[in-house]
């Protein structure tokens, strides 16, 4: 049976409203597993937790990672982070945050979405696809720490 063109209109009209309420929806996703998953450390709404964990609602580090962004932080939740890193002038000793290889890629492509996006206003995002490489071949904690050092 065929289609009328008015059938047919509506039709890409609604898979289009469901494609564009898709972006929403996987930031939405990204606001709640931070919530559930990464708060306890980094606090509500990322803004860290004094000798525990550093903020990650801090635009001014994201902007001088500039388009390295989206690897570092994809390659943080892929390989995890130790060591000792200074944030908004508190020095975070012993850090020692675990790989989040428990979670789908996917999940934690939207995580990271969210915290460069939303909690910092930057224009990138972190790809499912982004976070399986960095899985495979991530950097070490040694040259994260470097990279966000800008070096």
């Amino acid at each position: 049976m065929a289609l009328s063109e008015g059938r047919r209109a509506l039709l890409v009209l609604g898979a289009g409203i469901a494609l564009l309420a898709g972006a929403p929806a996987a930031l939405a996703g990204g606001a709640e597993s931070f919530a559930n998953i990464c708060a306890a450390c980094h606090g509500a709404g990322g803004a860290g937790i004094d000798g525990l964990a550093p903020p990650l609602r801090n635009p001014a580090h994201w902007q001088a990672l500039g388009e390295r962004a989206p690897d570092y932080i994809a390659n943080v939740l892929a390989a995890g982070l130790s060591g000792t890193i200074e944030a908004n002038g508190q020095v975070y000793r012993g850090l020692v945050m675990p790989a989040q290889t428990q979670l789908p890629a996917a999940e934690a492509a939207e995580i990271a979405s969210w915290v460069l996006g939303t909690l910092n206003g930057l224009p990138q995002t972190v790809t499912a696809d982004a976070v399986e490489a960095a899985r495979k071949s991530p950097l070490t904690h040694a040259k994260l720490r470097a990279l966000r050092k800008g070096e």
